[in-house]
């Protein structure tokens, strides 16, 4: 089955009861039993339900793993993720990686005696020398948000499987349209769903998937204990979001094309740089169009200045300054000053994430409008 097939006939499609055609949300807390622990597979909806279950079933085999979990939000499934590990464990993480992660690893896990060390994960040796005795696992974010940077992840795998670590992708930028990092040799896949999976910017949602049975046993005891579950309405939306995640893909990737050629090839002034795997003088070009089938929508360029960065989206019309991204429509931020604002200055400019970078999440309008948008705004 092709992808684009997959997205509208894998999971569970209809319902066995009626055939209908859409997953019908099951808005239900607890379920009558015929006996007492005698049921029909469900008793309670934080630990199954079946508009849940079937959004789980559906984004497993997309990712092409043993099993999938839906959460309240991408760092609810990646609280539940790091809640596998103990306390005294130490964690390999990507270092140019989301906001809300770095912040959970040294504000919330670092509490409960968990270590981490940030390193940059295109560099295996680099990896290598952060290992302690007391790594247990290895978790990576490919592309990186907001630079762009891609780690292979097949060769990661390799290397975590002979020391035996988890070895943990973050797969938001790409989605299992363009990457399935299970089948490149990873343990657990991870999406923010609020982004592409969902995205029409009506959804806060997490999805895990994972590469085997046990592992899917000792998450769902996790997703079971701690509660962080998504709601039936919610689970329903993102799975109509899912069907058409192939279209907007491609719409995705073309539009940012064209912004790319128009920022890359057109020179305009006062860029220092721009970030985007498919342009062939990215670090990692190679290597991207080895391990994805497609380069994505997200764009960094870096405009010099805060004060800049400011005036350009002042003059903007077609794209909104918010939060997020995956969505059908355009969205442009600082992260500097957004979804990066929790990693401390310092370490934002050690890794390129000045306060003149500005990330486009590149939306399915008309492209021409976008790169018109961008050159008004950009000569003035």
């Amino acid at each position: 089955m092709r992808r684009k097939t997959r997205l509208i006939h894998g999971g569970n499609p209809f319902d066995p009861h009626t055939g209908a055609v859409s997953v019908p949300i099951y808005q239900v807390s607890t379920y009558k039993q015929d006996d007492i622990g005698v049921h029909k597979g469900y008793e309670y909806s934080r630990t199954g339900n079946p508009t849940r279950h079937a959004l789980e079933q559906y984004i497993a085999e997309l990712e092409e793993g043993a099993r999938g979990f839906a959460f309240s939000s991408g760092m609810a499934a990646i609280h539940a993720v790091f809640s596998l590990l103990s306390s005294g464990d130490h964690i390999i993480l990507t270092d140019d990686v989301y906001g809300g992660t770095y912040r959970i690893v040294t504000k919330v896990l670092n509490r409960l005696g968990m270590e981490a060390t940030f390193v940059d994960t295109t560099n295996l040796e680099e990896i290598d020398k952060a290992v302690q005795p007391n790594t247990r696992a290895l978790f990576v974010e490919t592309p990186t948000n907001p630079l762009l940077k891609v780690t292979d992840i097949a060769a990661v795998a390799g290397w975590a499987k002979a020391r035996n670590l988890l070895f943990i992708v973050d797969n938001t930028f790409s989605t299992p349209y363009w990457q399935t990092p299970i089948a490149l040799g990873a343990d657990i896949v991870l999406h923010s769903a609020t982004k592409y999976l969902g995205g029409h910017s009506d959804v806060v949602a997490g999805l895990a998937v994972v590469n085997s049975d046990k592992l899917g046993e000792e998450l769902h005891f996790v997703q079971n204990a701690v509660g962080g579950v998504l709601g039936p309405h919610d689970s329903w939306l993102l799975m109509r979001g899912l069907k058409t995640l192939g279209l907007r893909m491609e719409a995705h990737e073309e539009n940012a094309q064209a912004i790319v050629s128009y920022l890359y090839l057109s020179g305009v002034p006062g860029i220092k740089s721009i970030h985007y795997p498919g342009l062939p003088s990215h670090p990692q070009h190679e290597l991207a169009k080895r391990q994805a089938r497609g380069f994505g929508g997200i764009i960094s360029f870096d405009v010099g200045s805060a004060e800049r960065a400011s005036e350009v989206l002042k003059k903007l019309k077609y794209f909104t300054l918010a939060e997020s991204l995956g969505a059908v429509e355009s969205l442009i931020s600082v992260p500097a000053k957004m979804t990066h604002a929790s990693i401390p200055r310092e370490r934002r400019e050690q890794l390129g994430i000045t306060d003149g970078l500005i990330r486009i999440s590149v939306g399915i309008e008309d492209s021409e409008d976008l790169v018109e948008d961008l050159k008004q705004s950009l000569k003035s």
